[in-house]
C-alpha cells in the first residue's frame, strides 16, 4: 500500500495534540484541578461507565455536533423505548414479524427485553459539544477503508471458516459465548461501549501500574508505566502489551503486540498495529477517554476519537458468564443431536 509514513506520523500527531489540547483547555477554563493520589499522579481511581446513545460511527450528511432538537430527539426516544417494552404484554397476542437483529437466534422477537439491556439514556457530551459519533477523525466520523490487504485476509477467514460446520468444536464459537473475551472493545485497546449492557468499569492505581477491569467477562488490562520494555514479538496478550506514562494531567497508554485472534470488531490486527489512548480526567464526574488506532496494514489511515467516563456512584458487580460455564456444551451437544437425527436411518415399515 503506498502510504507516506510522513504523513501519517503527522496525522497521528496532529490528532492526538487535538485531544491533549482541547482537555487541557477545558481543565483550565474551569479553573478545576485533577485530584492527585499519595504519589503525586492525577488520580483516575473509581468506577465509572462509557454507556452513551451515541454510535461508533456518523450517518452520512450529519453534522459532527448535534443540535439540541436531535439531542431530544435521541434521547426521548430511547426512553420512550424503554416505557413502551415495560409494558405488561398481552400472553394471547400474534408472534412478532421477523426481523433482523443479528444477535438474536429466533428473529421473531427482540432477543432481549430493553429493560434488561443497559445502553445509556444520554448522547455522549465531549467539552460541551453533543457528538454525534465517537469517532472524530477522519472528518467523516467514520471508520476508514480496510487496505486490501486486509480484504484478503478477511476473505480468508471466512473461507477457513466454510470448512467446518458452525458448531463442529467449540474453538468455532465466538470469544465472548466461550467467556474469554468481551464482545466488541470492552476492555479494548479502544475501550468502547458495546451498546448492550455491562458499560461499567474500575480503575485501580499504584505509582508503577493503571489497573482497569471491565465489567463485560470481567477482562482485566494491567497498564504498567515508565519506559517500556516490550514483550518478544510473537508474545501477544488477548489485550495487547500496554505501557503508560503521564503528559501533564494525562494519562497516554501505548499498547503493541496486539492478540491476532482479538482484533477490533472481529478484524485482526496486524502485528505492527499501535493503539494509543489518552485518559484525562477534567472534572469529578468526567474522563474524557480518546483513542488513536495505526494499523497501516488494515486500514488505510489512522483513526480515533473520544469517549465521556462517567462516574458511576455505584458497585460494580461480578460478571458471571454462563454461556462458557455450561450453555456452550448444550450448544454443542443439540448440534451433536441435530446431527446424529440427520443421519439415523429411517425405521423399517
Amino acid at each position: 500500500m503506498d502510504r507516506s509514513p510522513s504523513i501519517v506520523r503527522l496525522f497521528t500527531a496532529a490528532a492526538a495534540a487535538l485531544v491533549m489540547s482541547a482537555a487541557s483547555v477545558h481543565a483550565q477554563a474551569a479553573g478545576w484541578q485533577a485530584p492527585r493520589t499519595a504519589w503525586g499522579h492525577p488520580d483516575l481511581q473509581g468506577n465509572w461507565s462509557n454507556a452513551t446513545l451515541t454510535p461508533l460511527t456518523r450517518p452520512a450528511g450529519q453534522e459532527p455536533v448535534l443540535t439540541q432538537d436531535e439531542v431530544h430527539r435521541i434521547e426521548a426516544g430511547q426512553a420512550q423505548l424503554v416505557e413502551d417494552r415495560a409494558a405488561p404484554s398481552d400472553p394471547n397476542r400474534a408472534l412478532p414479524p421477523g426481523g433482523d437483529n443479528p444477535v438474536c437466534i429466533d428473529s421473531g422477537t427482540t432477543c432481549y427485553n430493553e429493560v434488561y439491556r443497559d445502553p445509556g439514556e444520554r448522547v455522549a457530551v465531549v467539552r460541551g459539544e453533543p457528538r454525534a459519533s465517537l469517532v472524530t477523525f477522519p472528518p467523516d466520523g467514520r471508520v476508514p477503508a480496510f487496505t486490501p490487504h486486509a480484504q484478503q485476509i478477511i476473505a480468508e477467514m471466512r473461507q477457513q471458516s466454510r470448512r467446518f460446520g458452525e458448531y463442529d468444536h467449540p474453538e468455532l464459537r465466538p470469544l465472548a459465548e466461550r467467556c474469554i473475551v468481551s464482545f466488541g472493545s470492552s476492555a479494548g485497546p479502544p475501550m468502547l461501549p458495546n451498546y448492550w449492557y455491562n458499560n461499567n468499569y474500575t480503575i485501580v492505581q499504584n505509582q508503577d501500574h493503571v489497573m482497569i477491569m471491565a465489567e463485560m467477562v470481567h477482562d482485566v488490562r494491567i497498564i504498567r508505566l515508565g519506559e517500556p520494555n516490550r514483550l518478544p514479538e510473537g508474545v501477544t496478550p488477548w489485550f495487547g502489551d500496554s505501557w503508560g506514562r503521564w503528559e501533564g494531567n494525562t494519562l497516554v497508554v501505548e499498547t503493541t503486540n496486539m492478540n491476532p485472534d482479538f482484533g477490533f470488531r472481529g478484524v485482526p490486527y496486524s502485528p505492527n498495529a499501535k493503539v494509543t489512548e489518552r485518559f484525562t480526567r477534567t472534572d469529578e464526574e468526567t474522563i474524557i477517554y480518546g483513542f488513536t488506532i495505526d494499523d497501516p496494514e488494515i486500514y488505510t489511515m489512522p483513526w480515533g476519537g473520544e469517549v465521556p467516563f462517567r462516574a458511576l456512584h455505584d458497585l460494580v458487580y461480578e460478571y458471571s458468564c454462563h454461556e462458557g460455564n455450561y450453555a456452550l456444551e448444550g450448544v454443542l451437544r443439540g448440534a451433536r443431536f441435530q446431527e446424529s437425527s440427520e443421519n439415523a436411518t429411517p425405521a423399517p415399515r
